[in-house]
């Protein structure tokens, strides 16, 4: 190409060629060097794709499949009662669920990583914010089937409660803290019995008891193994200025007739909250939906507290999309709802297992939902 001509009236001497300056010939398709060209352009495209499969330190969240509490899975009914009435119920209580790729079950790839980042109905994590760093993928299952476990038991142990049906219930213990006190005094299985003379019915008693000691040892009296064993124990104070036994408590529980949960290929503690509520429709004449659809979320204690789970925003999404106009979120999650809820979805708070009862009885009576409370109401 020429250029303007200089002041002289002649063309820049940096801008002319001789005819050996001008493009090379193309390398003809059989020379070594094209060959060459094409095992590197394959390399490279090998390894970028080696790199889009490589696994990467995130977790991708998303809407996973809905269950009905009072409908089946597969050829068998999701809640089975028997040794008591039970009222086969109509209309939705689906539990929901998320999917989860990345982890030490199912590593994720930088292509899902990315695409995930780039949908607005996914959600990616760090994974050491969803798994502890050393967590292998036999331990993930298992503790997912523990807490379901949990779960179904202590959903049971709510709805005969807000149904005033009796049982049992003890106290066990679980395990131990890291340190203390009752380090080789108490151990994992021990059903505690009493505290200072004190039949042991709740863990509000022993906290009572323990604060009303002001530090001083105490007695304690645990089934072991079916023998009596006395102990004295000196309780620490923890971060929160509570005096402790250092002990992590779990509960046997002896219900008066059998309540059976039947759910595959489902782990977690979330669902507690909607087995509580198809396990209080089942017990009781009629439909508590009155034919509606509804959803939740939410963990369960045995005196019926409703708890935060994860993902609630991709939840709400799975509850929408299997066609639930009502969704049941934990209070301690409205920071997570606010800003993510579907078109045509309502979402109640709830902070016990009455206050969901109470939702659902309101609209599957027809009656006005629209003063339930919500999260943006705080």
């Amino acid at each position: 190409m020429l250029t303007s001509p200089s002041p002289e009236g002649s063309l820049d001497p940096r801008q002319t060629h001789d005819a050996d300056s001008s493009p090379e010939s193309p390398e003809p398709p059989g020379s070594g060097r094209y060959m060459i060209m094409v095992v590197s352009g394959l390399l490279a495209l090998g390894l970028g794709i080696g790199a889009a499969a490589l696994p990467v330190p995130y977790v991708v969240e998303s809407a996973g499949p809905t269950f009905n509490t009072l409908g089946q899975d597969g050829d068998k009914p999701v809640i089975s009662i028997s040794g008591h009435e039970s009222y086969p119920a109509k209309g939705n209580l689906d539990l929901t669920t998320v999917v989860m790729a990345g982890g030490p079950k199912t590593p994720a790839t930088i292509f899902e990583v990315f695409r995930a980042w780039l949908d607005k109905s996914k959600a990616v994590y760090p994974e050491e914010l969803i798994y502890p760093k050393g967590t292998t993928a036999e331990e993930t299952v298992q503790q997912g089937e523990i807490a379901m476990e949990t779960s179904q038991e202590n959903a049971v142990a709510a709805a005969l409660r807000q149904l005033d049906i009796p049982f049992e219930q003890r106290l066990k213990v679980a395990g131990l803290s890291d340190p203390s006190p009752s380090a080789g005094k108490l151990q994992e299985g021990d059903r505690l019995t009493s505290i200072n003379g004190k039949p042991i019915s709740s863990l509000s008693l022993v906290q009572a008891e323990l604060a009303a000691g002001n530090g001083a040892p105490v007695a304690v009296v645990v089934d072991r193994n079916g023998s009596a064993v006395t102990e004295t124990i000196t309780p620490t104070k923890n971060p929160a200025g509570r005096y402790v036994l250092g002990i992590l408590l779990g509960s046997d529980f002896t219900f008066p007739f059998d309540v059976k949960i039947s759910l595959d290929n489902v782990g977690g503690p979330s669902a507690g909250m909607m087995f509580a509520l198809g396990i209080v429709d089942n017990l009781t004449p009629g439909d508590l939906t009155g034919g509606k659809h509804v959803a939740g979320t939410g963990t369960i204690t045995a005196d019926g507290a409703v708890g935060a789970i994860g993902g609630i925003a991709q939840k709400m999404i799975g509850a929408r999309q299997h066609g639930a106009t009502m969704f049941l979120a934990p209070a301690a999650n409205c920071a997570d709802v606010v800003g993510h809820i579907p078109d045509g979805l309502q979402v109640v708070k709830v902070e016990t297992l009455a206050d969901a009862t109470a939702a659902v009885e309101r609209l599957g009576s027809g009656q006005d939902t629209a003063g339930l409370p919500t999260c943006a109401n705080n």
